[in-house]
């Protein structure tokens, strides 16, 4: 497989911010300096073998799952793709696209039966997304209750303590996606 500078700057950057370092961040681990991270991720220079295995060994990325297809971006997910998380007093909770510690979302499919509450989480970085495809639910945002039912979406920035609950008789089936991914 031929890999070009580019491609090898760009995923430098997409494992960087998956993992929610800064440029310094990884250049300190790294023993490099942010302005030479800063170009590798711009493609401006190019890297020894050396520094590219100090970059993956800060990115705790092995050399050979960083080459191993790691360039062939997978399009479509299918059904058998899903993996499916147990999470305690919820019905079902299905993580959509595999091996998000590579990407920068992570889209989830929540199904909750009545009564059903996700376990509250604590305030962390990043954004949240919903969307209800069927029946209602209640998200509470830093002791704030929003309803909403389907058709309906929420969208906030995860620094209080959030949680979903099904207040309904019917089940309800949320689109989750968290960025960066935490499931």
């Amino acid at each position: 497989m031929n890999i070009g500078r580019s491609s090898i700057g760009e995923r430098i950057k997409m494992l960087r911010q998956a993992k929610s370092l800064t440029q310094e961040e990884l250049a300190s681990r790294a023993g490099l300096t942010k302005g030479f991270i800063s170009q590798i991720e711009r493609n401006l220079t190019s890297l020894s073998v050396e520094s590219l295995i100090g970059i993956l060994e800060a990115l705790d990325e092995k050399p050979s799952t960083f080459f191993d297809g790691a360039f062939d971006e997978q399009i479509v997910f299918k059904l058998k793709d899903r993996v499916e998380l147990e999470m305690e007093d919820v019905k079902a909770f299905q993580i959509l696209v595999p091996a998000a510690q590579n990407r920068l979302m992570d889209p989830a499919l929540l199904e909750m039966d009545a009564g059903e509450t996700t376990p509250e989480e604590e305030p962390h970085e990043g954004e949240e997304f919903g969307l209800v495809l069927s029946g209602s639910i209640e998200l509470m945002l830093g002791g704030k209750a929003y309803k909403l039912k389907k058709g309906e979406c929420f969208y906030f920035k995860a620094t209080r303590k959030h949680c979903i609950t099904n207040r309904r008789n019917n089940k309800a089936f949320v689109l989750w996606v968290s960025s960066p991914p935490t499931f």
